[in-house]
């Protein structure tokens, strides 16, 4: 196996590991933007949450 990098320059090898890696990445979260289900930048429910958590009311004891 070391014998391998003696083809490829691990600096450059590392790079695009890393390159490929963000662009996956990019991908999977634009896929899930696109979608209705996955959408957390324009989920309808997500309003109430935030209505709630600042609520001018105090948090029950218990």
């Amino acid at each position: 196996m070391w014998r391998v990098w003696f083809y490829f320059d691990i600096r450059r090898a590392l790079v695009a590991l890393h390159v490929g890696l963000a662009v996956l990445a990019f991908t999977i979260h634009f896929i899930l933007l696109s979608t209705t289900n996955y959408n957390w930048l324009e989920d309808a429910s997500a309003a109430p949450a935030a209505a709630a958590i600042t609520s001018p009311e105090a948090p029950a004891a218990g």
